[in-house]
């Protein structure tokens, strides 16, 4: 037995000391374990709050986007509907102009005509003057055989 209590001895100087900084050790390694934990649990549940903030953000988000783009195709459709009724009342203002200028049209080329209808022409004027020609040398000469 004095060999069993020599290493008895010799691993109770060199092994339980040792043993008991790997305890030590141990213990410290489970207390920053532990603080890790709560610091990765704090995390996560952080991530998680954020995550969750941002999905209302995204769907707040979202319904804005609709809205403004159903307002815009709204807004879109009343312009086009303006437009339409603004190009049916010009459509129709200028066929109102163009009848209107044609009716005048008209009525000038008519006037024109009646004024070409009642004027004498050139050649009927030089038959009427020499006519009235003709005339005052026929009573020029029948105003001398009177005095003669």
């Amino acid at each position: 037995m004095d060999v069993r209590e020599t290493v008895q001895k010799v691993l109770q100087e060199m092994v339980v000391p040792d043993l008991g900084r790997i305890r030590e050790e141990n213990t410290k390694i489970l207390s920053l374990l532990d603080l890790t934990n709560k610091r990765l649990d704090d995390v996560n549940t952080h991530l998680a709050d954020q995550s969750r903030r941002i999905d209302d953000l995204r769907s707040e988000l979202t319904k804005r986007i609709d809205n403004v783009h159903s307002d815009l195709g709204r807004r879109i459709e009343e312009t086009n509907q303006r437009i339409d009724d603004l190009r049916s009342e010009l459509t129709k203002r200028i066929d109102n102009v163009h009848s209107d200028l044609i009716h005048r049209l008209d009525a000038n080329n008519a006037r024109i005509d009646l004024f070409f209808q009642s004027s004498v022409s050139k050649a009927d004027q030089q038959k009427l003057e020499e006519r009235v020609a003709n005339i005052e040398h026929e009573v020029s000469i029948i105003k001398q055989s009177i005095a003669a």
